[in-house]
């Protein structure tokens, strides 16, 4: 009996016991649920500033200035120095402008991404554009830029001119060319269907180019290389010597420039004229070019033999022949006929 009645007193302890505990464990789940959710939106929050700082990494990177650089360079090669680079970007209408260095660099820095358009410009020379798309934080660097020498056009507007009016609007604007600035370049034309030249028209060209400073210039030059080489020894050395010489160098420049340029063409109705051609391969323009010696249009505006030319050019190398041999003794000359054995 009194080992049933300590394991009923035992139950009923145990029992007792549950029945405190109970209480004591419903009141503690309500504070570990709580905690878990705090732990839980903790760790959301975190997640998020996360994710925002990672977009907000990858915005910037997209938006990353960048850099555009280049040469420009002429129709040689050669850098030029001075020439203005003006940048527009895309939905941006005020445009930022550098001048290139000695070297012919420009640079700009600090570029936002994206589509990009260069004008660069420089006196005395035609204009280029040059388009391009900046990639975030990309250095971009240009393809050699060149600039080039403009092609001059002269427009001559007709208003019910004749044929010799109009060659007169022609041949004064003809009589403004000139190579680099000083070169004359009377002689061609720039314009396929020219008006036909008169006998005056042809003349006055000849007289124009035979009396212009550079032509009496250039026959001084070409008249010292003659008495430095002793060519046409008789005409001797010194003041006379060479006077002789500029005389002989320009009665040919003149004789071939008003017969080649004037007399023939006037006689055969032919155009002393080159006709400039703008199109075209390389190499046929430089045939073309050189069969311009013979071959011409004539006053009916057709292709012909440049006999005026050819006859030009014959009757100019002969002149300073003819003007030496007036320089000898009769003496040599008669050695000459007679013999070189016979003393005169």
């Amino acid at each position: 009996m009194s080992v049933g009645s300590a394991n009923k007193s035992l139950i009923l302890g145990l029992g007792k016991l549950v029945w405190l505990s109970l209480p004591v464990l419903l009141c503690s789940f309500p504070a570990w649920s709580q905690q878990s959710m705090d732990q839980t939106a903790k760790s959301a929050r975190v997640d998020s500033q996360g994710t925002q700082a990672s977009a907000g990494e990858l915005q910037n990177a997209e938006h990353q200035a960048g850099s555009i650089s280049g040469k420009v360079v002429d129709q040689s090669g050669v850098s030029i120095s001075g020439a203005v680079v003006k940048l527009t970007l895309e939905g941006q209408s005020p445009g930022l402008e550098v001048t290139t260095d000695e070297d012919g660099r420009f640079a700009f820095s600090n570029v936002a991404p994206g589509p990009f358009h260069l004008t660069i410009s420089s006196p005395d020379l035609a204009s280029q554009d040059f388009s391009g798309s900046l990639q975030s934080g990309d250095a971009y660097v240009t393809p050699l830029i060149m600039l080039a020498i403009p092609t001059q056009v002269t427009e001559v507007h007709v208003a019910g001119f004749t044929q010799e009016e109009l060659a007169d609007v022609q041949i004064e604007e003809q009589e403004k060319q000139r190579v680099f600035g000083v070169i004359p370049n009377f002689y061609v034309s720039y314009e396929p269907n020219a008006a036909p030249l008169t006998a005056k028209h042809k003349f006055g060209l000849a007289w124009k180019s035979a009396s212009d400073p550079i032509t009496l210039v250039g026959v001084g030059f070409l008249a010292g290389i003659d008495q430095a080489g002793d060519r046409w020894s008789a005409y001797g050395q010194g003041a006379q010597g060479y006077a002789k010489r500029y005389g002989a160098t320009y009665a040919n420049v003149f004789a071939a420039t008003f017969i080649g340029g004037a007399v023939m063409p006037s006689v055969l109705k032919q155009d002393p004229r080159y006709f400039y051609k703008g199109s075209g391969s390389k190499r046929s323009r430089i045939l073309y070019a050189a069969a311009s010696s013979v071959r011409c249009k004539g006053d009916n505006g057709q292709w012909q033999p440049n006999y005026s030319n050819i006859i030009g050019s014959f009757a100019g190398a002969g002149l300073p022949s003819t003007l030496h041999s007036r320089e000898r003794s009769p003496r040599i000359r008669l050695r000459g006929l007679v013999g070189a054995n016979q003393t005169w």
